[in-house]
């Protein structure tokens, strides 16, 4: 097993110790198995992807979908638990806002305060812990979504609101305890009282605003915006570092960061599409959605299982990526694997626009120290322990001579 793969298993592990290892024992019995009171669980992409694709048989409404957890939490009209004409009206009226445009200038006009100081910082050998650093980013982006003013104290409570109610749900649990669903029901209320209040507003120059121009009710635009802020924080917090890590393990990380518009070495449009594959097959090496929920709405068949209504389909998302072979951006890319972790059909995430401008907002940031001649090099790192993303807790980084390898959980460097 290779530094990069030992790694990404330790932090699965630490996330999920019981469910991660046996979710992955269960491709070996077969793409498509019975689980008693799990359900059934879908290792294969090409099935998963039918799956999702099949909004007649299969839907997020039901018993053991995501509606069970969300709905007690959002309300029953969030894109994450709605299907048919509902779900097709409030996504268009979404979708203006989520465009590689929109978000781009949202993340632009959000975070560069945030990261600026990252490339100036390790330049002058300082070492940088890239998750705090990420997850003040994230909050910078909760709180121009919500409406606060991102001011030091207002990002932490943002991201610490989110991550509360994000660590309440379990791959194994179908559903919140009536006490959890309270705790999220209040912590949500205080996260989007600003939002209601710039809804009520109706500045455009706020995303709360924009939703009520477009025509979403109040109750709608506090359930999307309750909705983006749960998806896209862990899952940001949690792949940035993981792809650094991954990078950096494998001897991907100057040329990533080289890459993209306007870049020094591989610049224009090869080096965005450089970047934007690296970025692509680091998603499916790590999975950050690790399994997804569907309920049978009439008899079918899944693979070769039969399934009727009420029963559960648990997708196991981090088999049908990782069993596609090791980190390789150079490799032809499965059709049946691509994008598989944003989803397929009328559910593929909305958000996955602003996920990604967040990403290049990172690696644009980091790009001078590689510009001006060092390596970004992973110092040390610690996994995260009972979180539903699979995570860093912590990594640390460090521009200098030579690439670090790793060994143990403090990385060696070579020079």
């Amino acid at each position: 097993m290779s530094l990069a793969d030992r790694w990404e298993e330790r932090v699965q592990r630490g996330a999920h110790p019981v469910v991660y290892p046996a979710i992955r024992a269960l491709r070996h019995r077969g793409p498509v198995v019975r689980v008693p009171g799990i359900g059934v669980v879908v290792s294969d992409a090409a099935t998963a992807r039918a799956v999702l694709l099949d909004t007649e048989r299969f839907t997020k409404v039901g018993p053991g979908s995501p509606s069970d957890l969300w709905t007690p939490v959002l309300g029953p009209s969030v894109l994450l638990n709605m299907e048919g004409a509902d779900h097709a009206r409030l996504r268009r009226a979404l979708s203006g806002l989520f465009t590689p445009r929109a978000v781009g200038e949202l993340v632009a006009a959000s975070v560069p305060d945030v990261l600026s100081g990252l490339a100036p910082r390790l330049l002058a050998g300082e070492s940088i812990d890239l998750v705090a650093e990420t997850a003040t980013m994230a909050g910078t982006v909760i709180c121009a979504m919500t409406g606060l003013p991102p001011t030091d104290a207002a990002v932490r409570d943002a991201m610490t609101a989110a991550q509360s109610v994000v660590g309440m749900v379990r791959l194994h649990r179908r559903s919140l305890t009536t006490t959890q669903v309270g705790k999220a029901r209040d912590v949500l209320s205080r996260l989007s009282a600003p939002a209601r209040d710039a809804y009520r507003d109706g500045d455009p120059a706020t995303v709360p605003g924009r939703m009520r121009e477009l025509g979403l009710t109040e109750e709608e635009a506090m359930g999307a915006v309750g909705a983006f802020v749960l998806t896209g924080t862990e899952t940001i917090q949690s792949f940035v570092p993981r792809l650094v890590a991954l990078t950096a393990d494998t001897g991907w990380l100057d040329r990533l960061l080289l890459a993209g518009p306007g870049a020094g070495g591989e610049s224009g449009r090869d080096g965005a599409a450089l970047r934007a594959r690296v970025v692509e097959e680091a998603l499916r090496v790590t999975a950050p959605t690790p399994a997804m929920l569907r309920a049978v709405r009439t008899d079918a068949a899944v693979g070769d299982v039969r399934v009727h209504a009420g029963d559960r389909v648990v997708i196991a998302t981090v088999s049908c990526c990782k069993d596609a072979g090791p980190f390789d951006p150079d490799a032809p890319v499965d059709p049946a694997v691509r994008n598989l972790w944003f989803g397929a059909g009328p559910h593929f995430c909305l958000g996955m626009p602003l996920a990604l401008a967040q990403v290049d907002a990172v690696l644009d940031a980091l790009r001078p120290v590689v510009a001006a001649g060092q390596s970004l090099r992973v110092l040390d790192r610690a996994v995260a322990r009972g979180v539903l993303i699979p995570a860093y807790r912590s990594l640390v980084v460090q521009a200098g001579e030579g690439v670090a390898v790793g060994h143990g959980r403090r990385a060696a460097v070579a020079t």
